[in-house]
């Protein structure tokens, strides 16, 4: 299958990255093309700029006008491309028994973010969504990320369910995090490669995802507390893998 873009979907144009570490991140990408950069020039003396990067000078005012509102762009915003697609087998193929995360339904950028940087803390080897419900790449979620969105393989699928298939047909033992599970996440570990599924804080995995795990498990949270935020729930399931036994 050739590779190609995505839409930006939810975006009248190209993507804008604000913010030190998402500008750096994706300025040292070369997998990522940079379309423009507005920077006050202060900020922009602090980064290695491409020679062929089309740079507007501007103050902090005029930068706060080109994000949302009370965004923190700390003097760089940088129009960019969004990156080429990664394909499902890509992520399959990989050697090692990194894990995988399948995020069903996780629609907030802010959310998505933490669980990149997550991922990349604990040596993940991409995530997996649907595409019709995730958040597309934007300045907020690559704030969120601190420069992991443009590290950690992201998979973007029409079908969840078929691409959970795909992942028991390549030997992924598939577990979802659910609280009303019996066993805890440690107890169904095993030594299979392993996939996280984890779904929307509050409504949690859909019936048909959930049927699509080999199994569901728990995280022995305290009973002070009804759950935990998914991107909290992620670090820890990783942990949990990366330090199992």
């Amino acid at each position: 299958m050739a590779r190609g873009h995505r839409p930006s979907k939810g975006h009248p144009g190209p993507p804008r990255f604000y913010g030190r570490h998402a500008v750096w991140a994706a300025l040292s990408n070369p997998q990522r093309r940079a379309v423009k950069l507005w920077a006050t020039r202060e900020a922009a003396a602090r980064l290695e700029l491409p020679r062929a990067l089309p740079v507007t000078f501007a103050d902090a005012a005029d930068l706060g006008r080109l994000v949302p509102q009370d965004a923190p762009h700390q003097g760089l915003v940088l129009e960019v491309e969004p990156l080429e697609d990664v394909f499902l087998d890509e992520l399959l193929g990989a050697e090692g028994d990194a894990p995988l995360l399948v995020l069903d339904q996780v629609t907030d950028p802010h959310n998505v973010g933490a669980i990149l940087r997550s991922a990349a803390a604990f040596g993940a080897r991409g995530i997996v969504t649907q595409d019709r419900h995730s958040p597309p790449e934007s300045g907020s979620l690559a704030r969120s990320a601190s420069g992991t969105l443009e590290t950690v393989p992201w998979a973007r699928v029409v079908n969840l369910a078929r691409a959970l298939d795909e992942m028991a047909e390549a030997g992924f033992w598939r577990i979802g995090l659910a609280g009303e599970a019996q066993r805890t996440l440690a107890e169904t570990l095993g030594s299979a490669r392993i996939a996280l599924v984890l779904g929307a804080e509050g409504e949690g995995m859909r019936q048909n995802t959930a049927a699509h795990c080999d199994e569901l498990a728990r995280l022995p949270i305290s009973d002070r507390v009804e759950s935990l935020n998914v991107s909290n729930a992620a670090a820890v399931a990783l942990y949990a893998v990366a330090t199992r036994n």
